[in-house]
């Protein structure tokens, strides 16, 4: 395998966060001409059985994914998961109590909503949640959409769920070793998500890449859906920099809020190694 594949390790199914069935992702991962797949729902492994069934039903090659939510420096931070064995108490448990956090979180959410008129969020939130235990601003921001309280999700985001907004709730997540541990010790390999989307200095994302490293991380997503073209050539750097193996995936939710599309995303740069190399035997 070369760095020139077709490969996406990094969308949402309706399991957290994305509006399509597992089934639905793989065939529009199909139709869009990838050729190696990752289901990768935050903090939950709950499809990985069924986007692996589907992917062998498409015809593509499949790989075990997750992406958990951990703080970092008083930010969350993303941090992929893949090849690792789907059934391993160590991350299975993990994930567990990190979802934890989350149905008291939406419950103060939709109480800071209603202090500035948007009544019945938590209920409105609700309606798009295919796993209760997974329920995020997401969800919320779909009800807000709905209720045509704004025009889209990116409007939400903006005037209510973000830092110092009505809506906003911080949650501690894992820490970052913890996620990492979960993955390796499971047979996998840990990337770090989306980093151009993280609001650190230079310092602080010299940290990141530092200790992820220390923990036993080895791969950054170079290629993503949140990044511009300017920042595919940054991380590459930073990839070569620390080491570290590259990875691709777009980040798809959904088609109706999805800048970029399942497998529509630039290739990996040539001279790079990319994640799937260090996970050949875990390919289904």
């Amino acid at each position: 395998m070369t760095t020139y594949l077709n490969a996406d390790l990094h969308c949402h199914s309706i399991v957290s966060d994305g509006t399509l069935t597992p089934e639905e992702l793989a065939l529009r991962a199909k139709t869009n001409g990838v050729d190696l797949w990752a289901l990768t729902d935050h903090d939950e492994i709950g499809g990985q059985v069924r986007a692996a069934a589907s992917a062998a039903a498409n015809g593509m090659a499949y790989l075990t994914g997750v992406e958990i939510s951990v703080t970092f420096a008083n930010e969350t931070v993303h941090i992929v998961g893949l090849g690792f064995d789907a059934t391993n108490p160590i991350i299975v448990n993990g994930l567990a109590k990190t979802r934890g956090g989350r149905g008291e979180r939406a419950m103060e959410m939709s109480d800071g909503l209603a202090k500035v008129g948007i009544k019945g969020a938590y209920d409105g939130a609700l309606k798009f949640v295919g796993n209760p235990e997974l329920i995020s601003r997401t969800h919320f921001a779909r009800f807000l959409v709905e209720s045509g309280v704004c025009k889209d999700t990116y409007e939400v985001f903006r005037k209510y769920l973000t830092e110092g907004k009505p809506g906003y709730v911080p949650h501690r997540w894992a820490s970052l070793g913890d996620a990492v541990n979960w993955i390796t010790q499971s047979g996998g390999v840990a990337v770090i998500a989306h980093p151009g989307r993280y609001k650190f200095t230079a310092n602080e994302e010299f940290a990141l890449f530092s200790e992820f490293k220390t923990h036993g991380g080895q791969g950054v997503e170079v290629v993503t859906g949140s990044h511009t073209t300017a920042e595919y050539v940054e991380y590459a750097a930073v990839a070569k920099e620390f080491g570290m193996v590259a990875s691709r995936g777009s980040d798809f939710h959904s088609p109706d809020e999805s800048r970029i599309d399942l497998g529509t995303l630039p290739m990996l740069p040539g001279d790079l190694t990319p994640v799937w190399e260090l996970l050949k035997d875990k390919i289904q």
